[in-house]
């Protein structure tokens, strides 16, 4: 699937998304997080289950107690270990480095998947690896991904959305437009309790897409640190009118 933000914001309009959420999320996710509790502190209770009810993590001697969520997406960006012992690696931060100082590289990629600790995971990573490449004619900043697995009617919405944000937030720093988001998807599926779901879902009609607001109160021209910082809520949507949530309850 490819988006090109300057069509709009991507994000699903034939049900309500919970957008709040998404920026929680991810910016979870940019802060390194690795417990429900500092998720739900930003506005973000999706990883709750993943921490608390996830009956083989509950087992999991690497699980450190309640809403430890263990070595997920942010501690990979963030702190990935090195091989040298005590030391990590910012992913992330090199890599919105690189953009302003090494425009031209192919080499801009942070990926989640880290196969000697996938067991210290609530959730070994879906969405596990992303790229950006700077397109320096247009001053446009574009993003790859790619998911290994996905739900379709749950997870992708979202997935959409903050990958669309990530890009988004990145550009901001770096001195960019946004470009386009493409998206390699393998293994789509739905869940069997999420088909009366998803056929209410394909009846309804797309509606016009949103436009992205951050409000910006400084020059924060490669500022790893707004983005540590940022409040959820200078990041909104203005125009957004889905169609009415659709419930439906997540795989854990």
């Amino acid at each position: 699937m490819q988006f090109d933000l300057a069509a709009g914001f991507p994000i699903v309009t034939t049900k309500r998304v919970a957008f709040k959420s998404i920026v929680a999320e991810l910016l979870g996710f940019i802060r390194g997080y690795d417990n429900a509790a500092d998720f739900r502190r930003l506005g973000c209770n999706i990883w709750d289950a993943n921490a608390n009810e996830n009956k083989q993590w509950l087992s999991n001697p690497h699980r450190r107690g309640p809403d430890d969520l263990g070595r997920i997406y942010g501690i990979q960006w963030r702190s990935w270990r090195t091989l040298t012992k005590g030391e990590e690696y910012d992913q992330l931060s090199h890599a919105i480095r690189t953009i302003k100082e090494d425009p031209t590289s192919r080499r801009i990629i942070v990926s989640a998947w880290r196969p000697d600790e996938l067991g210290q995971m609530a959730l070994p990573p879906c969405h596990l690896l992303y790229q950006f490449i700077v397109e320096q004619s247009s001053r446009r900043l574009h993003m790859t991904m790619y998911q290994r697995s996905c739900d379709m009617f749950l997870g992708v919405p979202f997935n959409i959305s903050s990958y669309a944000l990530l890009l988004s937030l990145v550009a901001c720093v770096t001195g960019y437009s946004p470009g386009t988001l493409t998206m390699f998807l393998a293994d789509v599926h739905i869940y069997e309790n999420h088909r009366g779901p998803v056929a209410e879902q394909l009846i309804r009609s797309p509606r016009p897409l949103p436009s992205l607001r951050v409000s910006i109160e400084t020059d924060i021209q490669y500022l790893m640190i707004w983005l540590e910082t940022v409040d959820p809520s200078a990041i909104t949507l203005v125009g957004y009118d889905p169609h009415p949530p659709i419930k439906a309850q997540m795989a854990v």
